[in-house]
């Protein structure tokens, strides 16, 4: 040993076997065996023992009276008053318990009182009808629903605008002797507020949008129900970083008693005597029963950029850039631009929203891009713009209805054109899901019908449908479900002066499995893809837990895109697959295989990350 370290063992050696001496014994948690009485009473005494530590070298006997104790406590939550015990500690960690319970004692007398302006309120009546306390009348006494019913009208009292409300009488009364427990329990709500001056702080947004989006308004009855809700609203808007919306408000007790042979019974209306009172002052109302409301709100950052990267099978390698706003002015107006870079696909495009009356709902939007298109037998570069009325209904539907101008330079296979497009539409879509990371219920529904016509200046006449339904449930926690449907059609007799943005095509990750992107469609005489008047495509798929956030799949996949429909023009496809839950999303690994296809028998290879809808 050094020097050094013999200085500090000499002066830090004293202070430590000084602090280890001092330490206990080891000690360990006392395991009950409990017998005479099961269920939760049984539970109960365990977990009132399991604290309980006794010393290496300690007397076992001596703590038998806290072992009993306990045990005596555990059982009277369950209306047991006059149990008997034997107990036997085993040794230092165990002990067995055994149990005479006697009769329990039952609820007698039931007393439950609203007065003040809560004595009407239907809902904390609602709550009292529906208690476990009352439908206990007459039959044991559990401790935890006296305790439940007071908490329960508490926090409904405070959500619902009684802020001075209080229990002028909280007695839960035992007679053991009788075999009885008494409840008196009366809650002086005091006044109902209404909602007083409403403050909002920090916006950047005009201050009359904001309150048009409030679901309560001054003078009305007070909810927190109605707070939650304007919180959420303005936070669906992304136009804040922080939101507060709270009450100004300028505004623990044992209630058990044991009773002794010749007590007087609790036996008169709560409140009709001082000795059945915690408090004998009553609730004085305010001069006005109003609350002030503020919100307090952070503006959200004007510009935000994201870059991300992925990669699938049916494009490689993509990266992404973006550039949204979610404010642009004190109206609320929002404008996002991104730019999506693949090897078959460039994609430049934006969003410009103009909030209605009711942001939530209603809105117009000016969408725009480019697009650039360089796969199989495609070549094409769109720019288009629109502009959309968008309707977000309370049943999770969204429809806009949109008028589209587009002009679209493209070769497909032996087709060239330049055309421009004006397209009257309408679409649909509507997603529900229980977690939209990776759902185990949820579905999506899209419908999307068009029109063109050289009527308007149009190059192509067509009427033209999509449809898609895809849906994921599941049988557990470890059996998953997916299905897909996809429909579309094309009603023209102007086909080669509809650019390939509006054809169909059929294969890839999302589509047909164990098809290249995009390559089924109707061909030319020499085998080049002139892509379809018309789609169908299907998949189901069953997905089976392998461990913890690991999956493994089986599916099938079948359809094709064509332009005279029939049975044997329809593609099908089987194969087997991975899926993991990542930290960046789910990840998806397919290996397929076409079935009865003379012209394509290999097994593709599929991979994609994000999820399924």
């Amino acid at each position: 040993m050094t020097r050094t370290s013999s200085a500090l063992w000499g002066r830090y050696a004293g202070p430590a076997v000084l602090a280890l001496s001092l330490l206990p014994a080891s000690a360990y948690a006392l395991d009950a065996s409990v017998e005479g009485i099961d269920g939760e009473p049984a539970t109960n005494i365990a977990n009132f023992l399991a604290p309980i530590s006794i010393p290496e070298n300690a007397r076992l006997e001596s703590y038998k009276a806290e072992v009993a104790d306990k045990s005596q406590k555990a059982l009277h939550a369950f209306g047991y008053y006059s149990a008997e015990l034997d107990i036997t500690l085993e040794n230092r960690d165990d002990v067995t318990v055994r149990v005479t319970p006697g009769r329990p004692v039952k609820l007698n007398h039931l007393w439950l009182q609203l007065s003040s302006a809560g004595a009407d309120d239907d809902a904390l009546k609602q709550l009292i009808d529906d208690s476990t306390l009352k439908a206990r009348k007459g039959k044991a006494l559990h401790h935890a629903d006296y305790d439940g019913l007071k908490t329960k009208l508490q926090n409904m009292a405070l959500q619902r605008g009684y802020f001075n409300a209080r229990f002028v009488t909280h007695r839960l009364e035992i007679r053991p002797w009788a075999h009885q427990a008494n409840v008196a329990l009366s809650m002086d709500t005091g006044p109902r507020y209404r909602y007083g001056d409403i403050t909002i702080s920090g916006n950047q947004i005009d201050e009359n949008r904001l309150k048009a989006m409030m679901p309560f308004h001054e003078g009305e009855y007070y909810e927190t129900n109605d707070l939650a809700t304007y919180n959420q609203r303005l936070s669906q808007m992304g136009w804040f970083k922080s939101i507060t919306v709270a009450p100004r408000l300028d505004t623990a007790e044992e209630d058990t008693t044991i009773a002794t042979p010749g007590t007087p019974e609790l036996g008169q209306p709560p409140g009709a005597g001082a000795q059945d009172s915690t408090e004998d002052s009553t609730v004085q109302p305010p001069k006005e029963a109003q609350v002030p409301i503020d919100v307090n709100l952070v503006p959200a950052d004007r510009h935000r950029f994201e870059v991300g990267a992925g990669y699938a099978t049916d494009v490689g390698p993509r990266f992404r850039f973006s550039w949204d706003q979610p404010w642009v002015n004190s109206r609320g107006d929002s404008w996002n631009n991104s730019l999506y870079l693949s090897a078959p696909r460039t994609v430049f495009e934006g969003l410009y929203s103009i909030p209605l009356d009711n942001p939530l709902r209603d809105s117009w939007e000016i969408p725009y891009g480019l697009k650039k298109i360089d796969n199989e037998d495609t070549r094409s570069f769109e720019s288009s713009i629109a502009l959309a009325r968008q309707w977000k209904f309370s049943n999770g539907w969204h429809q806009r209805v949109y008028v589209r101008a587009t002009r679209e330079d493209f070769t497909q296979a032996d087709q060239d054109a330049t055309v421009y497009l004006l397209v009257p539409g309408v679409s649909w879509r509507r997603t529900a899901v229980d977690d939209q990371r990776f759902p185990m219920h949820g579905n999506r529904q899209d419908a999307l019908f068009e029109v063109s016509d050289p009527a308007w200046g149009s190059d192509a006449r067509f009427v033209r449908t999509r449809l898609s339904s895809q849906w994921i449930t599941s049988l557990g926690t470890d059996n998953r479900f997916v299905g897909r449907v996809t429909v579309g059609a094309t009603a023209t007799d102007t086909f080669d002066q509809i650019p390939p943005s509006l054809r169909f095509f059929a294969g890839g990750d999302n589509s047909l499995r164990g098809y290249d992107y995009e390559s089924l469609s109707p061909e030319n005489d020499d085998g080049e893809l002139l892509g379809g008047q018309h789609l169908l495509t299907s998949t189901a798929e069953y997905q089976r837990r392998i461990t913890g956030d690991w999956w493994g799949a089986v599916f099938t996949d079948a359809g094709n895109a064509f332009n005279k429909w029939w049975p044997n023009d329809i593609k099908h496809s089987a194969g087997i697959g991975v899926r993991w839950i990542s930290p960046v999303g789910p990840i998806r690994f397919d290996l397929a295989k076409p079935l009865g296809d003379e012209d394509d028998s290999g097994v593709h290879i599929h991979f994609a990350i994000g999820p399924e809808f």
